[in-house]
């Protein structure tokens, strides 16, 4: 599952970017939200960009994460596409039909023009749909396509999706990596190649892929054969700086010209420059893996909500720029007029009835094991928060400290949560849906880590499900959330915004996280 690994590597980098903080002036929190950067006034030859990471390749069939996909935005393009308000516009198909609720009719765009020669073509469409089926690729989108029953060429430039249930997120699916579409014929000529620095990707978008120094970066050049605008620049160049105060450095002194996803800690020293803070999708909540312990009534996790210091967490962990919240999805996913915190439990703290829930759950002295690493403020400060929570109310809790890569591990291997109780976890939506949230716990789903399972959970899931009003869906979509909140099987921490920082020599670049499946790069020109 995407979401899952693209969250842990959000956690190795401090994730400090991610959250809607529910309205323009960040929910009363000590930051603004800047709906976009001012636009460019021309081209430019090139720009710098940092990055956290190194992508460990960038075959957008096992694109799950910031490095991946904040790259491969530019250079390839799905059938739909995000816009930087987060809603969906028609991408290399340019226009949808859905003449029943099983069906979705996707017409390309004539004349669409891939980077090495030729252009689009139903076949192009099918196949590079058809391989995140395929198990031998291991796609980590491979859960958007449970309802797809067939994915067929049905016009030279016409592809029918076929589902076997109704699925309400499944064209929200195609705006992001699950839609790439790449050329067969490269495809299959590059086979274990493609999307490594050996390799091509042979995609539509606005810039090529370029030179990948190992270790080092990778570069972009502009597509003047692309079908949209062209790109202000004419190249860009990703820089991998893994340390965030080398990458804080480098933004101040001119070595980057801007990057997204930054350290907390940094705000401070980029608040005189051009910091800019944005809508996103993302929370921090405590991720509970095992029933089976102290954890296993439902009595203690609501427990350890009610004694959780959130208002702390967000000011040390945070630097102030985040909401606490009781909701595992940010406001602004919900459609206008729809309250997504309607019957939720309030995020206030309260010890003493925290301290009973314990005792009347007999759970008193009891042990819970919360892991941590020291790979960021959002996960060792939390866990440190947990951990002083639980002692107020009577709890032992025990932090057990992993390195990175076992934290990591933590998302996808479960013998690597043996012994865990819960964990900390920076979550981001790749739909702006809440329903994509509450499907993770649904028995049986990859998320599902407490294999949590309950019928009545389930039914009003594939209710929701079933509903293709984004407004109506919403509503069936906020009795999921009640039932969810009534378990406390992650516990809601606090949403924050993207960040975004741009120095004096660029704008243009949109400042939500919108990045992830939008050619941002190609909005990014000269500031003067």
């Amino acid at each position: 599952m995407p979401r899952v690994l693209r969250a842990s590597a959000l956690a190795l980098v401090l994730l400090a970017a991610a959250c809607d903080s529910g309205g323009s002036s960040g929910g009363g929190a000590g930051f603004a939200l800047s709906p976009s950067t001012p636009p460019a006034k021309g081209d430019i030859a090139s720009f710098s960009w940092g990055l956290y990471a190194e992508p460990p390749g960038l075959d957008y069939a096992t694109a799950f994460d910031y490095p991946q996909n904040e790259i491969l935005s530019n250079v390839c393009e799905s059938l739909m596409r995000w816009t930087p308000q987060l809603t969906l516009e028609p991408g290399i198909a340019q226009e949808v039909g859905r003449p029943d609720p099983l069906t979705f009719v996707y017409r390309i765009r004539p004349g669409v023009r891939f980077h090495g020669g030729g252009t689009v073509t139903a076949d192009d469409v099918v196949h590079s749909l058809n391989r995140h089926r395929d198990p031998a690729v291991g796609s980590t989108w491979v859960s958007a396509f449970e309802h797809v029953a067939s994915i067929a060429k049905t016009g030279p430039l016409e592809v029918t999706v076929k589902l076997k249930s109704p699925d309400a997120l499944f064209p929200q699916w195609m705006a992001t990596s699950a839609g790439t579409v790449a050329s067969a014929r490269s495809l299959k000529a590059e086979g274990t190649r493609f999307g490594t620095p050996d390799g091509k990707v042979d995609c539509t978008g606005p810039f090529t892929l370029g030179r990948w120094n190992k270790g080092h970066s990778i570069e972009l050049d502009r597509f003047d054969g692309y079908r949209g605008r062209r790109a202000r620049s004419g190249k860009v160049i990703f820089k991998f700086i893994t340390d965030e105060n080398a990458r804080t450095n480098a933004l101040l002194n001119g070595d980057t010209d801007g990057g997204y996803l930054l350290n907390p800690n940094s705000y401070a020293k980029l608040k005189g420059g051009g910091l800019y803070f944005g809508r996103s999708a993302t929370t921090v909540n405590l991720n509970v893996t095992n029933l089976r312990g102290t954890l296993g009534d439902v009595r203690v996790r609501k427990a350890l909500s009610l004694a959780l210091d959130r208002k702390g967490f967000v000011k040390a962990g945070l630097q102030g720029n985040g909401v606490p919240t009781s909701s595992l999805v940010t406001k602004d996913v919900w459609p206008q007029g729809v309250d997504g915190e309607a019957g939720l439990p309030s995020p206030e703290t309260d010890i003493a009835a925290a301290r009973k829930l314990v005792q009347d759950a007999g759970a008193t002295g009891k042990t819970v094991t919360v892991a941590t690493s020291q790979i960021g403020p959002d996960v060792s400060l939390l866990a440190t928060a947990v951990q002083a929570a639980g002692t107020q109310i009577g709890l032992k809790v025990d932090l057990k400290t992993v390195a990175p890569d076992a934290f990591t591990a933590l998302f996808s291997d479960p013998k690597a949560r043996e012994g865990i109780d819960a964990f900390p976890e920076t979550y981001y939506l790749s739909v702006a849906d809440p329903l994509s949230m509450y499907r993770v716990f649904r028995t049986g789903q990859f998320e599902n880590y407490q294999g949590f399972s309950d019928p009545a959970y389930d039914q009003a899931v594939d209710a929701a499900d079933s509903e293709y009003d984004p407004v109506k869906r919403a509503k069936l979509t906020q009795e999921v959330q009640r039932l969810e909140s009534r378990q406390y099987l992650w516990i809601p921490v606090a949403e924050y915004p993207m960040s975004l920082y741009l120095n004096k020599r660029i704008t243009g670049a949109p400042t939500s996280i919108a990045f992830m499946y939008y050619p941002w790069a190609a909005d990014v020109g000269a500031a003067r």
